[in-house]
């Protein structure tokens, strides 16, 4: 941080958030190394970090190595790879762990691995072992091989089921809380939820998961309503029409990555 920082108020203040420790269960530890887990500092810090010990470090393999193309995109300190040749990414990751290792880090296990993705990735895979092609999970999304309509590669990406789930299991456990609540109050909180679900999850190719977690919300929020009274005359066609006019139908908000990233150059 000195190296980029000269105001010596700054790098002091970054310093006491160093020592400020943490606090579980009401009692102080100290942190004796790196910074302290889920300060708000910490993303700032470890992107600082890691801009030095991977970003710059990527760039230069790649000038020097690499035979082919080397792309890299890293979220905090989650990174996707990709490699055209398979003998540049096989040397890439030994030589990781070692870059790595020299600043006391390491690779998780179970979350970095080498797969096959790319144009001819079914037709290599099932050479190989007759298995589909791998997928991999980043920024909440599953990404997999697919096809366009015209019938050519393409990079799919779907909500992790994980997320989708776990997203499901706490509107639940909140609905439960706001039961006895007027439909109109409960009605205003589901639009939120369902409208800030799909400012993230809504990209191309994941209609049908928008359109699934929209009807699990329908079909929550009808449970809790006929658990509100033994003589409830709701039914689901009544619910249908309820959830129809009062959550957002599900629609892709986002553009495709090539739009969103295309650039225009304008001459004249």
């Amino acid at each position: 941080m000195e190296h980029r920082i000269i105001d010596k108020r700054m790098l002091r203040l970054i310093r006491k958030w160093l020592k400020a420790g943490v606090i579980e269960d009401g009692q102080w530890t100290a942190s004796g190394a790196g910074s302290p887990q889920g300060a708000s500092i910490s993303p700032l810090l470890a992107n600082v970090y890691l801009h030095y010990v991977l970003d710059l470090w990527v760039h230069q393999w790649r000038q020097r190595y690499a035979r082919g193309d080397v792309i890299i995109v890293r979220w905090a300190d989650d990174f996707v790879v990709g490699f055209q040749y398979e003998d540049d990414a096989k040397r890439f990751h030994t030589e990781l762990h070692d870059r790595l290792e020299k600043f006391s880090l390491k690779l998780h296990p179970e979350k970095t691995r080498l797969i096959r993705f790319k144009h001819f990735a079914r037709r290599d895979c099932r050479r190989f072992d007759g298995k589909k092609p791998e997928t991999f999970d980043f920024l909440g999304f599953t990404h997999y091989c697919g096809v366009n309509k015209n019938g050519k590669f393409m990079i799919s990406r779907i909500t992790m089921k994980k997320r989708f789930n776990a997203k499901l299991h706490e509107v639940k456990a909140e609905l439960q809380k706001r039961m006895h609540q007027p439909i109109g109050e409960q009605a205003q909180w589901l639009r939120s939820v369902v409208r800030g679900y799909y400012q993230y999850h809504a990209i191309p190719g994941n209609w049908k998961t928008l359109g699934a977690f929209c009807t699990q919300v329908t079909r929550m929020w009808y449970k809790t309503l006929k658990r509100r009274s033994q003589k409830s005359r709701l039914n689901w066609d009544r619910m249908t029409k309820i959830a129809d006019a009062v959550l957002p139908p599900a629609k892709i908000l986002h553009p495709w990555p090539e739009q969103r990233l295309e650039a225009i150059v304008r001459v004249g």
